[in-house]
């Protein structure tokens, strides 16, 4: 084991002394073999004993954490420690062995210390902290000081013991003396001693008096807390018991009653005696029948009010009434949608044509080492093929054609006359395309270089869709869709990911572009980050996680989109997702809200005000909206989906064999089609010889650039067949577009220009 820079610094820096809330020092961590002890910098807090690199990677990196509460610290010589715990052990070295004590006995405090506060929380889970913050600064700080007087204690015991021990071996050489003079110097240094143990004694007891004064100063008062607390909450529980009995007998009471006012909202024009009366009647009824909703992080803090249905009459005409483009002030709470665009039934038309439901069952196969293994040896890495049985039956570029599954509702956008509105269902398409990747953890199939997919339902759906693979290193693939129900659609993505241990992150690079033929609104966005959890072991699971932005960039007006990544500890809703539609001025019309596996919502916003601060000291915006309207849900999957890799009822009719489609489609690929029906063996001879063919042409096209550069000629390189690289008028990048010809070319069967990658 090589030690590598020790002694060369002090092993801590600037570290309190052992028994407070922190202790950070330089230690010499075991790495490998290859690099024996590497110098890092820890910090222990809040019993987590955690470590970096440098001291600066505190602001963003942890390169590791260890608990205390269930460690074990064990010294294997003068300056080693070792921490273990659940499989995980850290072997540490200090640079001297004082340091190495100093290290222990923090160490020590932190893990008893951390067992306490389990313990405690077990004991007393049903306790609610005190609600001030004051109060818990306060007791923080009453805390420490019991901790740092624990601390002298234990000092001072020690102390007491070593100098009683002392004292009792010089008592016991005075008694064996014989020489008068050797006695005197003997009797002067038993003097020493019993005059340090009389000191040390006196600070024991001092300090024992003082902390026995703290703890019974304290101990009052936190009585006096906690009784507080547990009135409060019998109060609190009594309070929400006789809300649910009003609630219930509201409810009973609305439904016995007659609809006196069902046909009120659908009038814009009432007399004035009238409607005076209403509001008086409706007043006390607005608080009963409001409904708060938490505010989406990250975001200016608001709450959203639901208005009954008469509020809204009241509430419509003080602000946003111009709050979506030509549409009138008065609402129907029943249609928060324009006529033109107000169906939420599912697919419009049924299909034409009798589509296949099923695909043959997945195998099951066990995955061993040695599958893999027997195919790499002898060969470089970079040939080595992954076997299919990490894939599912579908291209990536299928994948990408399967964000059409919920196509209707950009149907249903362009027949809506409010840009606002449009927004919406844009937004509520823009998450439908994540609702088929919630079970699907299988990986699909990389696209090999000028492979295509064409999707043709022009006449069951009115579009027509076409991918196909621009690149390889990266790899990057250009997808086009074209409706006759007046909606174009076209994007390039490239996927980046990274492998960080126990999860995959799968970033999808590139614009999606959305345009609408009659009033030319033109929307971007992009895809937020996927991530596949329990790489390593355990079961697969996906989630999704970040933000996305939808732009109209004819109207400037916006969507934020935040998507919650999945926690253990939080109380919200799994795969959440929340947004708000804004004005070209920033000002909200709507609030959307759902999961992206199951279904988004809107409300539209009748009024908004300023309410009282949040957690963290930010002023809250209050919403009043209607009840919220169904944009988009999800089609349940196929039955006996979970053998059929949970295909959506769109995927399995994707490999479907069709005619006349291009030489190069993915329905072709032998190897894809192999596995389909369970011939997965073949499928991963097959698979290579593909990947193999692929590479030789590579290497064809790699010696013919080096022979154009040895003759001064200029080389092309590779050109997609079907898509050239075009720097858009909206965003400024540079991204692939469609040329146009592929379906001429298929109505005349002419697929010559095809090349023979199959």
């Amino acid at each position: 084991m090589s030690e590598q820079g020790k002694g060369s610094a002090p092993a801590s820096a600037a570290a309190p002394a052992p028994g407070s809330d922190t202790y950070k020092g330089w230690l010499f961590k075991w790495t490998n073999y290859l690099k024996g002890y590497q110098r890092r910098w820890f910090v222990l807090s809040n019993g987590l004993l955690s470590y970096y690199r440098t001291q600066a990677e505190m602001a963003h990196t942890c390169r590791g954490t260890i608990n205390l509460a269930t460690a074990h610290i064990d010294t294997e010589d003068a300056c080693n420690i070792v921490l273990s715990s659940g499989g995980r052990t850290y072997h540490l070295k200090a640079s001297t062995e004082v340091e190495r004590q100093r290290w222990v006995t923090a160490l020590e405090l932190a893990k008893a210390k951390a067992i306490r506060m389990m313990n405690d929380q077990s004991d007393d889970s049903g306790d609610e902290e005190p609600t001030s913050q004051s109060d818990r600064s306060e007791i923080q700080g009453t805390l420490k000081i019991l901790v740092s007087k624990l601390d002298d204690l234990s000092t001072c015991n020690d102390l007491i013991a070593k100098h009683g021990a002392a004292l009792q071996r010089s008592l016991s050489e005075l008694e064996g003396l014989k020489v008068p003079v050797e006695g005197g110097e003997k009797i002067k240094a038993v003097n020493e001693r019993a005059t340090l143990f009389r000191i040390t004694s006196n600070a024991m007891i001092n300090a024992c008096r003082d902390f026995l004064d703290l703890a019974e100063t304290h101990s009052r008062r936190w009585q006096r807390a906690l009784q507080y607390e547990r009135e409060q909450r019998i109060h609190l529980e009594e309070t929400i018991e006789q809300l649910a009995k009003q609630h219930n007998s509201l409810e009973r009471a609305w439904r016995e009653a007659p609809t006196l006012v069902s046909t009120t909202p659908s009038a814009p024009t009432a007399n004035k005696g009238g409607s005076e009366r209403l509001h008086k009647e409706e007043a006390s009824d607005e608080d009963e029948n409001t409904e708060y909703f938490d505010a989406m992080e990250d975001s200016p803090e608001f709450i959203t009010v639901t208005a009954t249905e008469n509020t809204q009459h009241r509430r419509s005409q003080s602000n946003l009434s111009g709050a979506s483009g030509s549409q009138p002030n008065h609402w129907n709470q029943d249609d928060h949608m324009s006529p033109s665009c107000n169906d939420v039934s599912g697919k419009e038309v049924q299909p034409r044509r009798q589509r296949r439901t099923r695909v043959p069952d997945k195998p099951n196969y066990s995955l061993n080492l040695w599958s893999i293994m027997k195919n790499c040896i002898g060969k470089e890495l970079s040939k080595i093929p992954m076997p299919v049985n990490f894939n599912e039956p579908l291209s990536m570029l299928q994948r990408l054609t399967e964000d059409l599954e919920y196509h209707e509702l950009l149907d249903k956008a362009a027949r809506c006359d409010s840009s606002l509105e449009q927004m919406c269902l844009v937004a509520a398409f823009s998450v439908s395309s994540y609702s088929t990747t919630v079970h699907r953890t299988a990986k699909p199939f990389n696209p090999l270089l000028g492979e295509t997919y064409e999707l043709d339902r022009q006449e069951e759906f009115g579009y027509r869709s076409l991918c196909e693979q621009v690149s390889h290193h990266p790899p990057a693939a250009a997808h086009h869709v074209i409706s006759q129900r007046g909606w174009t659609l076209w994007q390039e993505i490239t996927i980046a990911s990274k492998f960080r241990g126990k999860y995959l992150s799968i970033m999808p690079l590139g614009a999606i572009h959305l345009q609408f033929h009659s009033s030319g609104n033109h929307y971007v966005w992009r895809k937020v980050t996927s991530t596949v959890h329990n790489i390593i072991v355990g079961k697969l699971w996906i989630d999704q996680s970040g933000d996305i932005e939808i732009v109209n960039h004819r109207t400037k007006e916006t969507c934020q989109l935040k998507f919650s990544p999945y926690s253990y500890f939080s109380r919200d809703v799994p795969r959440k997702v929340t947004g708000m539609v804004a004005d070209s001025e920033g000002q909200a019309h709507y609030i959307l809200s759902g999961t992206w596996d199951d279904k988004i919502e809107s409300a539209k916003i009748i009024q908004s005000s300023r309410g009282g601060s949040g957690s963290e000291g930010k002023q809250k915006t209050v919403y009043q909206t209607l009840s919220p309207k169904l944009l988009w849900k999800k089609y349940p999957l196929p039955e006996n989906a979970e053998n059929m890799y949970y295909f959506s009822a769109l995927a399995l009719t994707l490999n479907e064999p069709e005619e006349g489609v291009g030489l190069t489609d993915s329905r072709l690929r032998p190897d894809q089609k192999l596995m389909e029906e369970g011939r997965w063996d073949e499928a991963n001879s097959e698979k290579q010889r593909l990947e193999e063919k692929q590479r030789a042409v590579r290497r064809r096209r790699e010696a013919e650039a080096s022979d154009a550069v040895d003759e001064g000629k200029e080389y092309e390189g590779y050109q997609p067949l079907w898509f050239h690289q075009r720097r858009d008028s909206v965003t400024g990048e540079t991204n692939f577009v469609y040329n146009g010809g592929y379906w001429e070319a298929k109505e005349r069967q002419d697929w010559s220009m095809c090349p023979n990658i199959f």
